[in-house]
């Protein structure tokens, strides 16, 4: 989800986001201000220019045309919601319709903080986001966020030294097994020369790309016990992704070592340098790559590699919710219908440079063109699953404090694979317990 990734979460911007919500909650109170008016506050995570645009052009146009329901964008940052919202919910200043990702929502949820929406959506947009999308914001019996836009990880790749290697390039319809990849990765880095790496893997964030892409290699990690808790065991399917990422650093020496503690815009200079002739990134990214790219530089989308578990991977949508303190539940769902209308659905997709989840924004042309890869992007969108841990309570906590750090050491060499399976199952599940009583 690109910048969702980057949760840092700092006393300061908590306590920014707090002051900015009361404020607004202050001044727009529901029906407060004495003229029949529902006020809403829109809590928005739009961060490029493109995406801020169509945000606000959105809010812009349903107050034209909704002079009874005003919403009032309020611009919130992915580095640190999960604490800004945290403390807005326990405050009692939530904002109305919140703006997060799919892997943030769980424990919103089963803290009763977020609306169930099962009664509140109307059937035309129920029925035009697949069953699969949907599974992202399901807890329990409830659902708590609409998902509607998602980014699946694929391969930016240095166009002319992947061509004029002689490798087979991999399409949707024919992609890269994970050996594969590593046999091209050797040819490349063979044929680039000293000091060049076929790839870089840019993971300073490494636990949600290694679970969404190791189901692709069968892996799951989290399962459900016969009580219904969540249990981490970590099997053979769990292990393939990983180790190809770790023999490629440490083994074959086809990625760099010094970019594995990176973020993927820290990759891109070596990139266009032709340091490294592929770098793994979420589909968003190529909005950043088109912009700064030097002349000349010609880039490619490839399809990531698969194993035996298929052309799949994990994803985490973007979702709208409500909260559920709100007094005004009705009209906040009209405004997410509104939102997420196709044809808005594909003005928000095409700001983001991510793929909609909608069946109909889906198939809008705009968003099946060549240039810029879309086209890739659109073909893989049948693949996406709900990412591995989407509905374990915990998980930001065990990612944080367990998983990110015994990823990192494994791939760089620190420890080997039965370290890393002790300590993410015996620590992780300590944690995942004490959420699970």
């Amino acid at each position: 989800m690109g910048p969702a990734g980057v949760r840092t979460r700092t006393a300061a911007a908590v306590l920014a986001l707090l002051l900015t919500l009361t404020t607004a909650a202050c001044s727009t109170a529901g029906e407060d201000a004495g003229d029949g008016v529902i006020r809403l506050r829109f809590l928005s995570l739009a961060w490029q220019k493109e995406s801020v645009d169509a945000n606000k052009a959105l809010v812009k146009e349903w107050n034209a045309a909704h002079p009874g329901v005003r919403v009032e964008y309020v611009q919130g940052s992915w580095n640190s919601v999960h604490d800004q919202l945290l403390t807005s919910f326990e405050g009692g200043e939530a904002p109305d319709v919140i703006h997060d990702a799919s892997d943030d929502l769980a424990d919103f949820a089963y803290g009763g903080y977020l609306a169930d929406l099962r009664t509140l959506l109307p059937e035309r947009l129920t029925a035009d986001i697949p069953a699969e999308s949907w599974r992202t914001t399901t807890f329990g019996d409830g659902v708590y966020g609409v998902p509607f836009l998602q980014e699946p990880k694929v391969l930016i790749a240095n166009r002319k030294l992947v061509e004029s290697s002689g490798i087979r390039l991999p399409t949707a319809e024919r992609p890269w097994t994970w050996e594969e990849f590593r046999e091209v990765a050797r040819e490349l880095t063979r044929t680039m020369g000293k000091g060049r790496y076929a790839v870089a893997w840019p993971l300073k964030e490494p636990v949600a790309t290694t679970l969404n892409l190791g189901l692709s290699g069968g892996g799951k990690l989290f399962h459900r016990d016969a009580d219904g808790k969540a249990r981490i065991r970590f099997g053979d399917g769990d292990a393939v992704v990983p180790d190809v990422i770790r023999d490629q650093v440490n083994e074959d020496r086809t990625a760099s070592r010094t970019i594995l503690g990176s973020g993927g815009s820290d990759a891109l200079p070596g990139f266009f340098g032709g340091k490294y002739a592929m770098v793994p990134l979420g589909f968003s990214y190529r909005q950043q790559i088109a912009q700064q790219a030097p002349d000349g530089f010609e880039w490619t989308v490839l399809p990531m590699p698969v194993g035996p578990g298929g052309a799949v991977q994990g994803v985490s949508p973007q979702t709208l919710s409500i909260a559920e303190d709100t007094r005004h539940k009705p009209e906040a769902a009209a405004f997410i219908d509104f939102m997420l209308r196709p044809a808005n659905m594909v003005r928000l997709a095409k700001g983001d440079w991510m793929l909609p989840t909608g069946t109909a924004a889906l198939a809008d042309p705009a968003l099946r063109a060549e240039k810029d890869g879309w086209s890739v992007g659109t073909a893989l969108a049948r693949g996406l699953r709900p990412a591995p841990a989407q509905s374990v309570r915990g998980y930001p906590e065990w990612k944080d404090k367990v998983a990110t750090p015994a990823f990192q050491e494994y791939y760089s060499g620190a420890i080997g694979e039965r370290e890393l399976k002790h300590r993410l199952e015996r620590d992780g599940n300590l944690v995942l317990a004490r959420y699970q009583r």
